[in-house]
């Protein structure tokens, strides 16, 4: 686009624009027409009028030299520097947000609020265990827990609905958005109800369970595509019948009540097998095949710091994530001579 066109003159000097007089208010309005899309909707969001909005969008061009918006029949839309700027004002306000809860967890000493996101394996046999922990070494902080798939819980971390979570980078998200490390594998089991005719048999291979109705996550899903290839892998035929959903709640009450099977992360059926979990109306299969998902990881955004308070959880799941690595080694290791 040639800003000369539209009598812009050159683009500003990286200092120009606070000098210029650009405003906290600029940079949220320009935020909230690439949220709406209409001029008047943007000006709702920031309690102004639309005449008061048209005349900031036409001072914050003035102010950047280049076109940001451009209107058609149905209201507006950026133009490539618009898309930009509105890319970087959000960023520049959501770095304010964070100043200001930093600041406030400072004053309060190690209060605050962290939202933890995870898939579900992860969430029972690490977050929970960092929760306990945090709730007696500090009682001040709150905690939310946000139980997804990791292409929602990437989005929730994008968006700072979450401060950091434990799954998986996936689909077409910016690797570059994102910080990694890496804690491994999520083994997979298959769960039925207690009684179930697959129970009595001492050896249960795949090709039996596929007699049986299967509950899934969706088609797509990557535990449902990792469960799908590994039994085309070995020539045994899709279950004929899957309930697709993914909702824990609802797969451990269908296989409850029925003869249908499902795969689900281990930690998930150990933990709901045992008697302390739903009193023994859930068992896992002695299925004679390992099958595990890619590895999962401990995410956050590679642009955005934690807070105090988020370190302090980031760092307990770290310190759990070292201490689970020890024990499988320890584990894996050959018996001394």
């Amino acid at each position: 686009m040639d800003v000369r066109n539209r009598g812009f003159s050159a683009l500003p000097s990286r200092d120009d624009l606070a000098r210029k007089g650009l405003r906290l208010a600029h940079l949220r309005l320009i935020c909230a027409l690439k949220e709406t899309g209409q001029m008047g909707a943007a000006a709702a969001q920031l309690a102004i009028s639309q005449p008061a909005a048209s005349r900031m969008a036409a001072e914050m061009e003035a102010i950047v030299g280049v076109p940001l918006h451009e209107r058609h029949a149905r209201g507006i839309a950026l133009t490539p520097f618009g898309e930009r700027f509105a890319l970087r004002a959000a960023m520049m306000l959501q770095n304010l947000d964070d100043t200001a809860r930093e600041l406030v967890e400072m004053e309060r000493g190690n209060q605050g609020t962290v939202s933890i996101g995870s898939v579900t394996g992860p969430a029972l046999d690490l977050v929970l265990p960092v929760i306990r922990r945090a709730r007696v070494t500090h009682p001040a902080i709150s905690i939310t827990v946000s139980v997804d798939t990791s292409d929602r819980l990437a989005e929730d971390l994008l968006a700072s609905r979450v401060d950091f979570f434990i799954g998986r980078l996936l689909g077409d998200v910016d690797p570059k958005m994102f910080a990694l490390t890496e804690i491994g594998t999520e083994p997979l089991s298959v769960i039925a109800r207690s009684g179930h005719p697959l129970t009595r048999q001492a050896r249960v291979t795949l090709a039996d369970c596929v007699a049986y109705d299967w509950v899934l996550q969706a088609s797509g899903n990557l535990m449902r595509r990792t469960v799908e290839n590994h039994l085309m892998a070995r020539q045994i035929p899709l279950p004929g019948k899957v309930l697709s959903t993914s909702s824990l709640l609802l797969t451990l009450a269908y296989i409850s009540q029925s003869n249908a099977v499902s795969m689900v992360a281990k930690a998930v059926a150990d933990f709901y097998s045992r008697e302390d979990g739903l009193d023994g109306r859930i068992v896992v299969l002695p299925v004679d095949a390992a099958i595990s998902v890619p590895a999962y990881s401990l995410i956050t955004h590679a642009q955005r710091a934690l807070s105090p308070a988020s370190r302090i959880l980031y760092d307990m799941a770290r310190d759990a994530v070292d201490g689970a690595r020890l024990a499988r080694r320890d584990a894996e290791a050959p018996p001394a001579p």
